[in-house]
């Protein structure tokens, strides 16, 4: 798998904004908090919002790349400086741009395709389960965090609206669309809302 330049910047502008779009919402306001607390939160975000984002986006590519196309990660730059005003000022919204590909390709490798972010998602928050639960510290903070955010991920991905993942699963097959969205969605909720992250 290669990355061009241009690809290799663009991921590491998004991964960059998106943790700090992340550390400001979390630090609410930031600006008061001491700068040490900022630089952990801002560790916080880059090794769990910034993970979740990154393999989300190369899942995509890996799987384009599989069934034969030509695929790139680009940012939308707009979108991250919305992501980091929003952060500012209350609220987040996160587009940080997607993976494109090109190819002769099926509606059911265009669903698997779209599929593989959400699904790496739900991967990671199993994986960061076991820290959220049975951790201490800081440990726990990444656990807490690593798992509400891939599950969010997940979820708000999955949503059949516009562009998302889930217009696209949805499309190919509503039996998986559904098995994968309701779980998520419930999933996330409880996380959102029994963790109490945000």
């Amino acid at each position: 798998m290669r990355f061009s330049t241009r690809e290799l910047l663009d991921l590491g502008v998004a991964w960059i904004a998106l943790s700090v779009a992340f550390m400001i919402i979390l630090l609410r306001p930031f600006y008061a908090f001491p700068i040490p607390v900022i630089v952990e939160q801002l560790a916080l975000s880059f090794v769990t919002v910034g993970v979740a984002f990154l393999l989300h986006e190369l899942a995509h590519k890996v799987v384009a790349i599989r069934f034969g196309q030509i695929a790139e990660f680009r940012a939308d730059y707009g979108m991250l400086f919305v992501a980091i005003m929003g952060a500012l000022i209350g609220f987040l919204f996160a587009a940080p741009g997607a993976v494109y590909h090109q190819g002769r390709s099926t509606l059911r490798e265009n669903g698997l395709i779209a599929l593989a972010g959400p699904i790496t998602n739900l991967v990671l928050a199993a994986l960061f389960a076991p820290l959220a639960f049975f951790a201490s510290g800081f440990a726990a903070s990444i656990g807490n965090l690593g798992l509400t955010i891939n599950l969010f991920l997940a979820a708000f991905n999955m949503v059949p609206f516009g562009p998302l993942d889930g217009n696209t699963v949805k499309d190919w097959s509503l039996p998986v669309f559904v098995a994968v969205f309701v779980p998520s969605a419930a999933l996330a909720l409880w996380a959102l809302f029994g963790l109490g992250l945000f």
